[in-house]
């Protein structure tokens, strides 16, 4: 028998393989979906009690097969359809490399559905939310929150990509069509990796089966594009960023800030080979936005307490990055580095200038009670921390800005 969590953490990994699986063989992106949630659903009433299949994957793949031939044979009224069933391959006919063997990195079902979903009939808006809903494994109500958006606009969204990419080969690209889908895919995976590091929702601060994931597949692009400085730089962002982990959270589980953490705690090695990337990837062409953010994070983790943290080389690099991808939360960082370096007063009028764009936003809400804090605006301080935990729907955090709130009471 295994426990509930750990059949949950199992499923989450092989969910998009399976579907990878059974859009290679069927196609029928929809019906495919519907299938692996129903073996999904199976496998997290049986396993439990049953134990573990030996190929979990092999598992879920022939019994999402099953499901899916079945609605096809169901569906298919017209003689033509009736043939198509008929022809299907027999479901155990599908072999599962053996205990302990993966596929070549070109073979992974997953990084093809990956650059499936990114293909460029696709708007940038319907590759990130088809991503995030095949790969990711985020349901659409976490997606909808994450883009600020209705759940219903969402599920639109992601139901009218799918139907757009109906009848796509389910094959890697090109070397041409996979450079043009280079750029979205890698927004895609940062976007995989942040709900991971920081979930947008629930009960725990971080989501790691997202996280190493999200780390995964850009391992296995930067095999398919080595020399690639963006992915390069993306990798090395991720590592960087995720080797801080263990030092998050407290016992209780409650949010430790950056400044705050147990240095110690840091993953060393993925440190290490974060470092390395950086060098390689600000070496491999101009450097974009993911380069010059592994670069910032860099110099975070190289910094062995915050006191020692070069904020001004930190400004330095968010002055570049602003200025060759001017998105709202760099430009949030950028402030806070702003503030550290000339004062909150400084990031205080910077903040001002965003306030347009990211008002809505918990964290612009955060940033600015932090500044006014630092420049001795308690009560200032203490609204603003009260709308940025009113902003979010996690729960770490909104725990995390209520108790610095309370503690400006006192």
């Amino acid at each position: 028998m295994r426990d509930a969590h750990g059949v949950e953490d199992l499923l989450r990994k092989h969910a998009p393989q399976v579907l990878g699986a059974l859009i290679r063989r069927y196609g029928h992106f929809d019906l495919a979906e519907d299938a692996v949630q129903e073996a999904l659903l199976a496998a997290a009433e049986q396993w439990p009690q049953e134990g573990t299949p030996d190929n979990p994957r092999g598992w879920l793949i022939r019994v999402a097969s099953r499901r899916l031939t079945d609605r096809l044979r169901s569906e298919q009224a017209r003689a033509r359809r009736e043939e198509e069933a008929a022809r299907l391959a027999p479901v155990d006919s599908w072999t599962a490399p053996p205990p302990g063997e993966s596929r070549a990195p070109s073979e992974d079902d997953t990084l093809t559905l990956l650059f499936l979903c990114c293909h460029p009939e696709l708007t940038p808006a319907a590759q990130i939310a088809l991503t995030l809903r095949a790969v990711g494994g985020l349901t659409t109500a976490e997606i909808a929150r994450a883009h600020l958006l209705p759940e219903a606009t969402m599920a639109q969204r992601i139901s009218r990509a799918k139907q757009k990419i109906r009848g796509v080969p389910f094959r890697q690209p090109g070397p041409e069509d996979r450079d043009q889908r280079l750029a979205a895919v890698l927004q895609i995976l940062y976007l995989i990796f942040n709900e991971g590091y920081t979930a947008t929702s629930g009960p725990e601060l971080h989501r790691a089966d997202l996280a190493h994931e999200a780390i995964r597949l850009t391992r296995a692009v930067r095999k398919l594009l080595p020399v690639e400085g963006a992915v390069t730089g993306l990798l090395a962002l991720m590592l960087l960023t995720d080797a801080r982990t263990p030092a998050r959270t407290g016992a209780d589980g409650e949010l430790i800030p950056l400044d705050e953490q147990d240095r110690s705690l840091w993953e060393r090695a993925a440190i290490d080979e974060g470092l390395k990337l950086v060098e390689e990837a600000l070496g491999q062409g101009p450097a974009g936005a993911y380069q010059l953010q592994s670069a910032i994070a860099a110099l975070h983790d190289e910094a062995a307490r915050a006191e020692d943290t070069d904020w001004p080389q930190i400004l330095a690099l968010y002055d570049v990055l602003v200025r060759r991808a001017p998105e709202p939360m760099a430009q949030l960082g950028r402030v806070v580095a702003v503030a550290m370096v000339h004062g909150p007063e400084a990031g205080l009028g910077e903040l001002g200038e965003l306030e347009r764009v990211l008002g809505a936003h918990y964290r612009f809400h955060a940033v600015r009670a932090h500044l006014l804090e630092k420049s001795g605006d308690t009560e200032g301080a203490r609204v603003a921390y009260g709308a940025a935990a009113e902003g979010t729907l996690s729960r770490p955090e909104r725990r995390y800005l209520r108790a610095r709130a309370a503690r400006l009471l006192s």
